[in-house]
């Protein structure tokens, strides 16, 4: 559907859209729960200094804050969710403004009760915890009380509150630079239509079919980010040195400690990653061979490692059509699993289409009381498109499964998991489709289209995991983030990353001036480790019986009721290990030997 066809908003067939009344029933229902739920802020002010008084006055206070969220959620969630049907209606940006700025009042009038909480003396605590008044809400303050170590005295928690925007400039100053003034020009794609060359776009010309296009965009748009590198060395050793900052501050061994804190993961775990992955590197190589020969190419550079091998493979699918496939793909999970994605994505928990104005992308949005509904602007000729749609399903059911058997407290689950279940579905589909497939070429384009997932979700997310994790060290260590030094750290990631045989332009070196990603530090490595999880746990329930389907469930069931580690080892896989990535590239370097042999 082109731009110039595009619908509006009232002109699209409402069996395509979202029906959010499992939400708010209508605008005048919004209104009536957020007056409602703008009452009850005062209330927070009745529990300030009292927290401690008894297990009666902890649990009253702690069960007032769980149902002010509650209903906050369903509130905030209808308002965003309406503001992405038309990012031109006014109404509903109004709606959204209007609930950030009740949240920011509920925040300061909650704020007291983190430190409150933190300020109870151990033993009073322990006591008040015992008490089963409080068993609602015992995990809650068991990983509260993980931060005392953390925690500050009064007057210095104040100053470090105070420091908010001040320790936000570098990022910011990236965003202004990196989304507002950067400029790249136009470019002439394999048509011969002069198309500007943004971030949005640099994406598509990547995988033009024309080589020299391809070519011309990469060197245009890091010609950019040459001119401004030392601007960008600054914000990114800014960022790094505020990680530094606050690690030390708070009592931590290092920045990348700190990180891993919230979710309770050691350590070893990063280390084991980046260690999984150099093992493997050499079969990483081999299918940067792989591609380079298939493409017919002397030298292969980074511009030649997203546009697909096989572009000539043409999959249609009307909605209904990829519902069926995904659902067909899904069926190991069982009849209910079946049974409430079906009456979703057959109903109305999905936005199928564009429409003028509407968000691009495509996301899920899980709440505990509503519908776990999903964005897309779903293209019948693209491929893709129905992956995207099968791992929205992933995060739709997970949310689903949660919200059923978890309390509201409980249910949310954390973003160390958040891409298990949305990837797992990746794989089913892929798995069904390889069997499903019609011929050799079919085979082969989605062998190539796994191996690219793969390589970018755990090979690449680990090179910026470890690019972080160096910088950092660097930083604890006293040494210098210059220009040089940034671009002497990636040279090497990159060339040790992609191989001798891969030509590296020094443009690339320029690459670790763009990722957002780096300045929320420690982050990038999630990606690596859930669809590590995914695949582990994906050839479990494939070759396995009743257990592992069961064991699987569960972890969809669990929400955030169990450390995100633990999770996962109950659902069959221990990412303290370096097993599960070790054996998703086994299986990169198997479907690589296959993609050798099939073209």
């Amino acid at each position: 559907m082109s731009t110039a066809t595009l619908l509006t908003r009232e002109e699209v067939n409402p069996d395509h859209c979202w029906d959010l009344s499992s939400l708010c029933e209508s605008d005048l229902t919004w209104e009536a729960e957020f007056k409602k739920l703008d009452e009850q802020i005062s209330t927070f002010e009745t529990f300030r200094g009292r927290l401690s008084q008894s297990a009666e006055t902890l649990a009253e206070a702690l069960a007032f804050d769980s149902q002010f969220d509650r209903l906050a959620e369903r509130v905030g969630t209808y308002a965003f969710l309406r503001t992405t049907e038309d990012q031109g209606d006014s109404a509903s940006q109004a709606m959204k403004m209007r609930f950030q700025n009740l949240a920011v009042r509920a925040g300061q009038a909650a704020s007291f009760i983190r430190p409150e909480l933190l300020a109870i003396p151990e033993d009073h605590m322990t006591d008040l915890m015992a008490d089963e008044l409080i068993a609602p809400y015992r995990l809650q303050l068991q990983r509260l009380v993980r931060y005392r170590p953390h925690t500050l005295s009064d007057n210095e928690e104040r100053l470090l509150a105070m420091q908010g925007e001040m320790a936000s400039a570098a990022g910011n100053a990236f965003r202004q630079l990196n989304d507002a003034d950067l400029r790249f020009g136009e470019i002439e794609d394999h048509t011969g239509r002069k198309i500007e060359l943004s971030h949005a776009t640099f994406g598509q010309f990547l995988i033009s079919p024309d080589r020299d296009v391809r070519g011309k965009a990469f060197h245009q748009y890091y010609e950019q980010f040459s001119q401004h590198e030392n601007t960008l060395a600054a914000t990114l050793g800014g960022s790094i040195q505020r990680d530094v900052y606050y690690a030390r501050a708070r009592n931590y061994k290092s920045s990348l400690e700190a990180s891993l804190f919230p979710d309770n993961v050691p350590t070893e775990v990063y280390d084991n990653l980046i260690t999984a992955v150099r093992d493997s590197l050499p079969n990483v190589h081999h299918y940067l061979d792989v591609r380079r020969r298939k493409m017919g190419i002397e030298k292969i550079h980074h511009y030649d490692t997203y546009v697909p091998i096989l572009s000539d493979v043409k999959k249609q699918h009307t909605w209904d059509q990829a519902v069926a496939v995904i659902l067909k793909s899904l069926a190991p999970l069982g009849d209910e699993y079946l049974g409430v994605l079906e009456a979703g994505l057959r109903g109305r928990w999905s936005d199928r289409y564009p429409n003028r104005g509407k968000q691009s992308g495509a996301f899920s949005c899980g709440t505990f009381d509503a519908d776990p509904y999903i964005l897309m602007n779903f293209k019948e000729e693209v491929l893709n498109d129905v992956f995207t749609l099968t791992h929205e399903a992933g995060h739709s059911m997970h949310s689903w499964h949660s919200a059923r058997d978890q309390p509201f407290e409980y249910y949310n689950y954390t973003i160390f998991v958040a891409e298990v279940a949305s990837t797992f579905n990746e794989q089913l589909l892929t798995d069904y489709l390889l069997k499903n497939a019609g011929d050799d070429n079919e085979r082969a384009y989605l062998i190539n289209n796994e191996l690219d997932g793969i390589r970018a979700t755990v090979v690449r997310q680990t090179m910026f995991a470890e690019f972080e994790k160096v910088t950092h060290e660097m930083a604890e260590a006293g040494e210098p983030l210059t220009v040089k030094a940034f671009r002497e750290v990636y040279r090497k990631l990159l060339n040790d990353y992609f191989g001798p045989d891969f030509v590296v332009d020094q443009e690339l070196e320029l690459e670790c001036f763009r990722i957002p990603h780096f300045y929320r530090a420690f982050y990038v490595y999630k990606y690596a480790t859930g669809l590590s999880a995914a695949v582990a746990l994906s050839r479990r329930v494939l070759e396995g019986g009743k257990q592992e389907l069961d064991d699987y469930l569960r972890f969809l069931s669990s929400g955030c009721g169990k450390d995100p580690l633990d999770l996962l080892r109950d659902a069959g896989v221990d990412m303290t290990q370096p097993e599960p990535v070790a054996k998703t590239l086994a299986r990169f370097k198997t479907l690589t030997d296959e993609l050798d042999s099939l073209i």
